[in-house]
């Protein structure tokens, strides 16, 4: 079942990449990479944000990368939820794990194609209930270009 939604929610996320003018417009001349790649970068995703290691996190990251969150929403209503670049990721990050340290996620399923991964987590944080997360990262050349988060 799991699988299948994922599926589902790529195909969606794959259509409205294509029609919504915020998002990066791929095209023939891309570098894509294959799912595989696309996976192991999620799995480098998780270990730096585990670590708390914000350089690591970063370094996987375009340098004009958009994310898109709920939780930014809240925190900076004047962002509408979605920063961009690495100054703000980097600002974004940092204010979390210092205000968040034992904040750190669980793996629940990756899902990748050439484009981009699906993934499913858990977010735990001391003295909070834990809350499931998807979030995609969209893949260029071998940097996210896009994240965005869906709380469940």
């Amino acid at each position: 079942m799991y699988f299948e939604c994922a599926n589902v929610v790529l195909k969606i996320v794959n259509i409205c990449n294509r029609v919504n003018i915020n998002t990066v417009i791929f095209n023939a001349e891309n570098n894509f990479m294959s799912a595989s790649e696309n996976k192991q970068i999620a799995l480098k995703w998780f270990a730096a944000f585990n670590e708390h290691h914000l350089e690591n996190l970063l370094s996987l990251y375009h340098e004009n990368a958009q994310h898109y969150s709920p939780k930014l929403k809240v925190r900076q209503p004047e962002t509408e939820g979605l920063i961009k670049g690495k100054a703000a990721l980097r600002s974004w990050w940092q204010d979390a794990f210092d205000r968040l340290p034992s904040l750190r996620y669980e793996v629940i399923k990756l899902t990748a194609d050439e484009e981009q991964v699906f993934m499913e987590y858990i977010r735990h944080v001391d003295g909070e209930t834990d809350l499931s997360v998807g979030e995609v990262l969209q893949i260029e050349n071998g940097l996210i270009v896009f994240s965005r988060v869906y709380h469940g």
